[in-house]
């Protein structure tokens, strides 16, 4: 599906609409994690209206899904600065099962590790733990090389490791 898609951009005749009913699920979860529930549908919606305007831009170097999330990470940026918020506290899931539970970190405590890392540092951990995005698809989403990303990951993890065993190196 990513395949025919791209070829419909690169001959720059996308359907806009066909685009967001294939990727708006994708986009609003991004969306969601970034700048949460209430602002995310706007989010989103307006994803897709810049993508709308450049497409004639994008050159096929990337998968779409990639190049729309570039986009949508670039569109919650900008409606946090324009709202003047931070990006919402990161938060998961405790559908865990008691017995499972045991054997975790306490979501709790990750939670608030995750939240007391730098914005660059929980973004690439997000996008490459959570989102499952790659070294290189992170790199063009951030819009920063490989090694930045992975240099990133490995501070957020050191950092993650020492709150998670209470401080200790």
């Amino acid at each position: 599906m990513h395949v025919a898609t791209q070829s419909r951009i690169t001959d720059r005749t996308v359907n806009i609409a066909e685009l967001a009913r294939e990727h708006y699920a994708l986009v609003y979860r991004f969306c969601v994690r970034r700048v949460g529930a209430d602002l995310a549908a706007d989010v989103a919606q307006e994803t897709f209206l810049t993508a709308q305007r450049a497409k004639p831009a994008f050159r096929g170097t990337s998968e779409v899904t990639t190049w729309l999330v570039g986009i949508a990470f670039n569109e919650c940026r900008r409606a946090l600065r324009k709202q003047r918020r931070e990006p919402p506290s990161i938060e998961f899931d405790s559908a865990v099962t008691p017995s499972a539970e045991a054997a975790l970190v306490d979501r709790h405590t990750l939670s608030q590790a995750m939240n007391r890392l730098s914005r660059e540092h929980r973004e690439v951990v997000v996008l490459h733990e959570l989102d499952g995005f790659t070294y290189e698809e992170a790199a063009k989403v951030i819009g920063v090389p490989v090694g930045t990303v992975k240099s990133r990951l490995h501070h957020a993890f050191v950092q993650l490791r020492r709150s998670l065993d209470g401080g200790a190196a």
